[in-house]
């Protein structure tokens, strides 16, 4: 088999092991990688406005707004406006969602970034300098794309 065989075969594997992944989580969940990515950051830096939680998430704030709304027709979170500031909306968590969050299944990226952690420093430089000169060759460098290992469209389904 040829290099470039090889090559290819191992994207197709990892893009296979991320669509897998997604349909378990969502089947067992109810929930999308993006919605838990949001739920997560809710739950770790507690009530956030929709900006912020793009930020952390490192999603549009379209697709934010979009995963809001979603989680919201499913009792997960509540919008409501800032005291402080009538223009701000603060997103929180509802007690649904904590009860939800405690049988979520693990992000695919947290098992990865446990293994991605105990590589020696080299190896991890080597990895992302290959993975983006593949990303340049196969065209997808200047492609928008969050840290979140979920295939298909970012945006909601």
């Amino acid at each position: 088999m040829d290099l470039h065989d090889e090559i290819l075969i191992a994207l197709r594997r990892i893009t296979r092991a991320i669509d897998l992944h997604s349909r378990k989580v969502l089947k067992s969940s109810g929930l999308t990688g993006p919605q838990l990515v949001v739920l997560h950051a809710l739950k770790v830096n507690g009530d956030l406005y929709p900006s912020s939680i793009a930020r952390i998430a490192s999603l549009s704030q379209a697709t934010i707004s979009t995963i809001l709304d979603r989680l919201q027709a499913q009792n997960l979170v509540t919008r409501e406006r800032c005291k402080e500031d009538r223009r701000q909306i603060l997103v929180s968590l509802t007690a649904e969602a904590h009860e939800r969050l405690k049988t979520a299944p693990e992000l695919l990226q947290a098992g990865f970034l446990r293994g991605f952690a105990r590589l020696e420093s080299w190896e991890q430089l080597q990895l992302l300098s290959s993975l983006q000169r593949l990303a340049e060759l196969m065209d997808a460098d200047d492609l928008d794309a969050a840290p979140i290992l979920e295939v298909g469209d970012i945006e909601e389904r």
